[in-house]
């Protein structure tokens, strides 16, 4: 069993930077992959970045690429996500995710086991 809380978030200007993370409880947290998804009003949640449970390879949704970079840390069971270049498009609920698979599919929601319960990212124009 693995429970996810994030923090992080909140308000920022276009082109601002903000940093989500995620704390992980259990024992296995470095055999999961870590994903971050988010969810914009009316819209279906979706992939942003996801990293190996090494922490050694990660991948990017295109929308984010060069912006967005996503870290962990294993020993302390933390996930975070670095967002620079903001824009009001970003904002969403953000929410972090694992997984014990790795490869393409995990941009689908379907393919993980645990959730958090999302963080507001808000970016003003």
């Amino acid at each position: 069993q693995v429970q996810l809380v994030e923090s992080g978030g909140g308000l920022v200007q276009a082109g601002g930077s903000l940093s989500v993370s995620c704390a992980a409880s259990g024992r296995t947290f470095s055999s999961y992959a870590m994903g971050w998804f988010r969810q914009a009003p009316g819209k279906e949640r979706e992939f942003v970045a996801a990293i190996h449970w090494s922490g050694g390879n990660a991948f990017y949704a295109d929308s984010v690429k060069g912006r967005f970079t996503i870290s962990r840390d294993n020993a302390k069971k933390t996930v975070s996500l670095l967002m620079n270049s903001l824009k009001p498009e970003d904002t969403a609920v953000y929410s972090c995710a694992a997984t014990r698979l790795y490869g393409p599919m995990i941009v689908s929601t379907d393919k993980y086991d645990y959730w958090g319960q999302g963080i507001q990212v808000t970016v003003s124009s």
